[in-house]
């Protein structure tokens, strides 16, 4: 039988289009802490502020994008968000003071949570139900080459050729992007029957912003975006005081290789045998990455912990996005993907905040150390949320077919 076929013109577009998204999110992340205290002379808190209030900016917007994509239309939802993300890029080249730089943070973030969802709703849609696992893995890999191109780039440019360069980079792409998503081709919807909000009436609901069935993953994703959000955030400093300052550079490099490699196999193993053959064993792969850097004391264990982390992360983030869209309705697709990335992204926003509370006592070890153990509780709660109800219903290729 012949295999169905993944790798399209349009599933490639819209890989490219949310690659380019994210590049320019993590490679902002980098610039705009050193922007605000070159420019502006920001306290560390201040600098943080600016670059953390973008994610804020992000989880609104989903808010309300996941509610009312099917009813823009999903292509016009992600014109609307790449437009509005190339102005507010565009708008740091203006920028003269600090309360300017967190308003257009905010609007910034705001713009990649809408173009965001509808590039995660449209996948949704491309790819065929038969490679649902498979295919949401390699879309994934869009968001885990960003994290570790964006970085490594925003680093070099700022030290090199200066922060404005990291602008002009971030415009050229995006534009870029934009006029490749004109040959996109969006399947056609039909939604005759949909209601805008689960229930009856017009009050207020919070279903109008979540897809109920998409919530047990999502906090169960909030969870370990919150372990993976130590890593983003401390990750520098820690090898600042580790003293593998240098080695510490490939850290991300090391991730989105293993996370790649590995990327075939376990979207594989997700369509044939299910997703509990892949979720636990990702949550063992990062609990253990975890446990070795908060022990590195050479380059070679930091680059290893770099490795299983790339591994159970990034498996864990494709997955858990491919279980969101299997159990939610076919007609709230748009509306589950946005549930499972606003919980993904609240973990990785308010995590630094939280987790930086505790540093002056325990340390960055310390911090590691524990974020380990979390992801091991994430065994029992991932069983009781869906672990053990996976099998009880079976879901057909006809509850996500296409229409």
């Amino acid at each position: 039988m012949n295999k169905v076929q993944l790798w399209t013109k349009d599933f490639f577009i819209v890989s490219t289009a949310n690659f380019f998204l994210y590049f320019t999110f993590y490679l902002l992340m980098v610039a705009t802490t050193v922007f605000a205290t070159e420019k502006f002379h920001a306290t560390p808190s201040e600098a943080g502020l600016a670059s953390g209030i973008f994610v804020v900016g992000t989880l609104i917007a989903r808010l309300f994008s996941g509610r009312s994509i099917d009813q823009i239309g999903w292509k016009k939802m992600l014109y609307i968000g790449f437009i509005f993300f190339l102005i507010t890029t565009c708008l740091y080249f203006v920028v003269h003071n600090l309360s300017f730089l967190l308003v257009n943070r905010f609007l910034n973030g705001a713009a990649l949570g809408i173009a965001s969802t509808a590039t995660g709703t449209i996948v949704a849609k491309i790819i065929p139900n038969e490679r649902r696992g498979e295919g949401t893995g390699y879309y994934a890999l869009s968001v885990v080459l960003a994290a570790a191109v964006g970085p490594f780039l925003g680093m070099v440019l700022t030290n090199h050729t200066g922060i404005m360069m990291n602008f002009v980079l971030c415009i050229i792409l995006l534009a870029f992007s934009f006029i490749a998503i004109f040959f996109l081709k969006v399947p056609a919807m039909s939604f005759k029957n949909t209601q805008p909000v689960q229930g009856k009436g017009n009050g207020f609901s919070l279903f109008q912003f979540f897809e109920k069935k998409a919530i047990p993953i999502g906090i169960i994703a909030f969870v370990v975006a919150f372990g993976y959000s130590s890593i983003l955030t401390f990750i520098t400093t820690y090898t600042q005081e580790i003293n593998l300052v240098d080695i510490g550079s490939f850290f991300f490099v090391v991730y989105a290789a293993f996370s790649i490699a590995s990327r075939p196999f376990t979207g594989r193993l997700f369509d044939i045998k299910g997703e509990n053959w892949v979720m636990y064993p990702s949550f063992l792969l990062f609990a253990i990455g975890l446990y070795i850097l908060s022990q590195a004391q050479h380059g070679f264990a930091l680059l290893l912990a770099g490795g299983l982390v790339g591994v159970g992360y990034g498996t864990f983030s494709a997955s858990a996005q491919a279980i969101s869209i299997k159990v939610s309705p076919k007609d709230r697709i748009g509306l589950a993907t946005s549930t499972y990335f606003i919980f993904l992204d609240a973990g990785i926003g308010f995590g630094p905040f939280l987790l930086g509370l505790f540093v002056p006592t325990i340390g960055y070890r310390g911090i590691y150390m524990i974020m380990s153990f979390v992801l091991l509780a994430c065994f029992i709660l991932y069983y009781f949320l869906h672990g053990r109800g996976k099998n009880k219903r079976k879901l057909s290729l006809k509850d996500i077919q296409h229409t």
